[in-house]
């Protein structure tokens, strides 16, 4: 250690002080200690650059650079019920996974339960940011080296676009073309697209391929086309690869029972039938509301395909596989079946094994009867068929999940 006192060899002189206990300044000792400033600040100055050249000292993220071999993804949304369980798959694969998510509707608790399996450094990140902010968006991509992005973030209630459809344009629409944007000016080359069979509406013929033409009803459905139409304007001037999934109706849950979906209470009237069906089987609400008996349908209620969030995941991960520069692929996900509603209640009511109360009540703004896929496309070209496919046991591994968080994560 570095002594700066200085040894003296005469006992200090005692000095008059004339002036009412003022003292003089000692030229010497002023200049001493001037001197032990300047060796103490040449010094410090010295051990940091000492310390900036030695090995993990304010090395670079490991996000912030590519790495052969390994493959990082930035998830929007991925603290939600479908982009966690997507970030659970990534991370499983290898992957290199960045979640960025505002957490309006997703779930800091799903992020811990991703940070806790995947602890190691460079893994796994979460980034707390809002996609209609382009200069935020700019920063995250300047900052980090992604080599694709899984677009899922969007709010995505058919009702709560009904009522407030500006807030469905602006989410959906507009933070595409932010997260658009920022790719395009970052060099990021390969866009995974969250979409919708809602941007189909009501075709006449059924089932539903990727040709049948797409005429949306409802605010959700149109913001999700018009973010299609901008990545598809967008694509002919570029050599990004784009794949596009138009999802039908998303149950089921992790099957280990890790992850699952926690929507905000205050959405429930406008969430998926699956989570209203559990919220009735735990008495959360008195019982579950069906809107629409009067549909040209067999037993009145809308047909649905239900695709399970597992089958969903490996859709997506199999779609960034085969993603090519230049390209772009529009897949529907689903299984090819069609379920009504009141199918949907029964195979709940067993898989729960709670008798739930049922109250129909009048249609749904902007619903349609009937929607289900041709799903023989992505299956001839990506090699995808939907494997959990039984209803009831989907919604038997969801509620499992869903009985052991009663308050969510």
């Amino acid at each position: 250690m570095l002594n700066f006192g200085r040894a003296r060899t005469q006992p200090r002189s005692t000095r008059s002080m004339p002036f009412g206990g003022m003292d003089f300044a000692d030229p010497k000792k002023k200049s001493s200690f001037v001197g032990k400033i300047i060796l103490v600040a040449v010094l410090t100055v010295s051990c940091i650059f000492l310390l900036k050249g030695s090995t993990g000292f304010n090395s670079p993220s490991p996000f912030s650079h590519h790495e052969d071999g390994v493959m990082h993804v930035l998830v929007t949304g991925g603290a939600g019920y479908i982009g966690s369980h997507a970030s659970l798959r990534l991370l499983k694969d290898s992957y290199r996974v960045t979640i960025v998510d505002n957490l309006s509707r997703g779930n800091l608790g799903a992020v811990k339960v991703l940070q806790a399996l995947f602890p190691e450094p460079g893994r796994l990140q979460f980034i707390y940011a809002d996609l209609g902010d382009a200069k935020s968006v700019n920063k995250i991509f300047s900052e980090n080296a992604f080599d694709a992005v899984i677009h899922f973030a969007a709010v995505a209630y058919v009702g709560e676009s009904t009522l407030d459809p500006l807030k469905y344009y602006h989410n959906i629409t507009s933070n595409t073309l932010v997260v658009l944007e920022a790719m395009a000016a970052h060099g990021v080359k390969t866009l995974i697209y969250s979409s919708t069979c809602a941007t189909y509406g009501e075709p006449e013929k059924m089932p539903i391929t990727e040709g049948t033409p797409q005429a949306p009803i409802n605010p959700y459905g149109k913001a999700k086309k018009m973010a299609e139409d901008i990545i598809l304007d967008f694509s002919k001037k570029s050599d990004m690869a784009i794949m596009i999934l138009r999802y039908f109706n998303v149950i089921g849950s992790d099957p280990e029972g890790r992850l699952g979906e926690a929507p905000r209470p205050e959405l429930r009237e406008h969430g998926r039938i699956s989570g209203a069906c559990f919220d009735a089987a735990r008495s959360i609400i008195p019982g579950l509301k069906v809107r629409g008996i009067d549909y040209d349908t067999p037993d009145g209620t809308c047909i649905r395909d239900y695709i399970d969030v597992t089958d969903l995941v490996d859709a997506h991960v199999k779609a960034l596989e085969k993603a090519q520069p230049k390209k772009v692929g529009i897949y529907n996900v689903g299984t090819g079946r069609g379920r009504s509603v009141k199918e949907f209640v029964e195979a709940c009511k067993k898989a729960t094994g709670v008798e739930i109360k049922v109250d129909y009540l009048p249609r749904r703004p902007g619903d349609y009867a009937k929607v289900y896929s041709d799903p023989s496309k992505i299956r001839q070209e990506l090699n995808w068929t939907a494997q959990h496919t039984d209803l009831k046991e989907s919604l038997e591994t969801a509620w499992r999940w869903q009985k052991s968080h009663r308050d969510g994560y």
